[in-house]
């Protein structure tokens, strides 16, 4: 990750009347750097993206995009550096998908030229004639990448953006996003789609009641929340409880039957366990670790009482 962030918040707090929405809230997104945004409906991920983009100030901190306050930004024409896709997207339905397209291009200042390759990127080249009004939601939001991904955008902010979409073109969607990494740019996605985020993001930010109460990557969130890593051994028959005695201290056995045991130990931990199991070989015939998943992890935060 280079040392400018394109993103930085810096204690940003948003009330509406009494109640506050977001409670000094501090991160940095850096170049280069995919950041999945989590939170249960209503802890303020929407209002956080409308904040990046401008649409709203924060009653208190400092936001910077870029270097620049959004604001700033949105003055001399979003779309330059901020590509945003809503997580319902609306289109003008009598338009062509090739319109729509060619519209944002031009509030972009993008050369329209290039709306065709994006059309065929997110899987619309064929429908790119027809009107909006015959799309499925999914084209919808294919439609919708495609408008984000318009021009060279250095920051993404995409809520929900595969909705809609089946495997292969989510799969597309996160090559793209890939790729725009690559190429030096950031991207923030809020989802509720744990699985498919959790081996695509390099850091992952959780709010809850607006207040971010974990961020960090994966591996730090796991060791920070003391989650258990589960081992399952497979052994002779009859060799699962002489396994369990001789492994020793340091895990916890969860589960035992005539051939397999399942345990649990603290991250810190693995290694060691491991280490002596494999010298329990021919005894132990296999051995399968399960470290905690986003999952498990984001349950962890968003159930807790305060910030970690």
């Amino acid at each position: 990750m280079a040392s400018r962030a394109s993103i930085e918040l810096e204690r940003v707090s948003k009330r509406y009347g009494a109640h506050e929405v977001l409670h000094e809230v501090s991160l940095a997104v850096g170049q280069a750097e995919c950041v999945a945004l989590l939170g249960h409906n209503g802890a303020g991920k929407t209002t956080l993206m409308k904040l990046l983009l401008g649409l709203t100030r924060p009653c208190d901190g400092k936001i910077r995009v870029n270097g620049a306050e959004p604001t700033h930004l949105l003055g001399k024409g979003l779309g330059a550096d901020i590509g945003f896709l809503p997580e319902n997207v609306m289109f003008h339905t009598a338009m062509s998908g090739r319109e729509v397209l060619r519209f944002y291009a031009r509030l972009k200042g993008v050369a329209v030229s290039t709306c065709d390759r994006l059309l065929a990127e997110v899987g619309l080249d064929e429908a790119a004639r027809r009107r909006v009004s015959t799309y499925s939601k999914g084209m919808r939001q294919r439609l919708g990448l495609a408008q984000a991904l318009l021009g060279t955008p250095h920051v993404l902010l995409l809520d929900e953006p595969t909705t809609g979409l089946d495997p292969v073109l989510r799969e597309t969607f996160y090559q793209r996003v890939r790729q725009h990494q690559e190429e030096g740019g950031c991207a923030l996605i809020s989802s509720h789609a744990l699985t498919e985020i959790e081996a695509r993001s390099d850091r992952v930010a959780i709010l809850r009641q607006g207040r971010l109460v974990a961020f960090g990557s994966l591996a730090e969130l796991r060791e920070r929340a003391g989650l258990p890593v589960r081992i399952r051994v497979v052994t002779g028959a009859g060799e699962a409880s002489g396994v369990a005695e001789r492994i020793g201290a340091g895990l916890h056995l969860d589960h035992i039957n005539n051939e397999t045991l399942e345990l649990s130990c603290l991250g810190g931990d693995k290694l060691d366990i491991v280490t002596r199991l494999a010298d329990l070989r021919p005894a132990v015939h296999d051995v399968e670790i399960h470290a905690p998943g986003l999952g498990e992890v984001y349950a962890h935060y968003s159930a807790g009482d305060g910030p970690q």
